[in-house]
């Protein structure tokens, strides 16, 4: 069957079909699928009927697995993460703030994917904002006040002991392990060439990162503040409506994105991995 690559319409996202996740992909179909990736930044596989070793081996036909921090992963597996939210579940959505996966390492993971193993019949949406076109979509004298800023990035809000899933946090169904290594800190460019593309965008936001090099504190927040409403700003965002037997990657590079609710009182799983940040071939 052949492939079938159909756009969202959306500021970014698009369907796959044509292809089975169950078995090892050719070198070309790889190839095939990396440039719609790199194009569409999300990809959609609809009606996979897959598991964890298909999971795996889809990750690592893009790249190695990333360093995942601050997740337990499942049982048996070294580099899936459930996220998970039971049905009685009364404790704050996770992840519903825009992000980059893992912005605050050294070297940040190129992509992550998502398998469906409990949808809900309805809400539980992933938005995603193409920060490529946020950035754009500004005018020079805009572009010129960001161009050259280093943003400092962190973990301590959401994953120190005193953060937002640390000790405070009770009743979460995920397994997450605050830590003191939350604390440390990490510069990336605000606004970097994609390593593949070329294309320049706006990296990560305010949460993980926690400042600007060169700038005040109150100053840095204010603009990290100002920053993140036009980063996620209805014209840059596709909203990924998830179906049973879905898996989903997208380029932590180019794209950020956020967890929405809307299904109280229903079970909601995905398996998680990420991809490595690329080695340049």
């Amino acid at each position: 069957m052949a492939l079938r690559v159909e756009p969202s319409g959306q500021a970014c996202g698009a369907r796959v079909t044509g292809v089975d996740l169950s078995r090892p992909l050719d070198p070309a179909t790889v190839a095939e699928l990396r440039a719609a990736w790199l194009e569409h930044h999300v990809l959609a596989f609809p009606d996979q009927r897959i598991g964890d070793d298909d999971l795996e081996r889809f990750t690592l036909a893009f790249g190695g697995f990333g360093d995942d921090p601050f997740f337990a992963p499942i049982p048996g597996r070294r580099h899936i993460a459930a996220i998970r939210r039971e049905a009685d579940e009364t404790t704050p959505l996770f992840a519903e703030n825009w992000h980059a996966d893992w912005s605050f390492q050294a070297r940040p993971p190129a992509g992550t994917c998502l398998m469906a193993v409990d949808i809900p019949p309805v809400g539980g949406d992933t938005l995603f904002a193409n920060q490529h076109r946020a950035w754009e979509a500004l005018g020079p004298d805009q572009q010129a006040r960001y161009a050259d800023l280093v943003a400092i990035h962190s973990a301590r809000l959401p994953y120190a002991p005193d953060g937002t899933y640390g000790a405070r946090d009770k009743g979460r169904s995920m397994d997450i392990r605050p830590s003191e290594a939350a604390l440390a800190t990490q510069t990336h460019p605000l606004v970097p060439a994609h390593p593949e593309t070329g294309r320049r965008g706006f990296y990560s936001t305010l949460g993980y990162i926690i400042g600007i090099e060169g700038l005040a504190q109150e100053a840095a927040i204010a603009l990290l503040m100002e920053l993140q409403a036009w980063q996620g700003d209805d014209r840059f965002v596709y909203r990924h409506r998830w179906e049973p037997d879905m898996l989903v990657m997208w380029d932590n590079r180019s794209v950020l994105h956020r967890a929405t609710g809307g299904y109280e009182g229903h079970r909601r799983e995905l398996h998680r991995t990420t991809i490595a940040a690329w080695n340049g071939s």
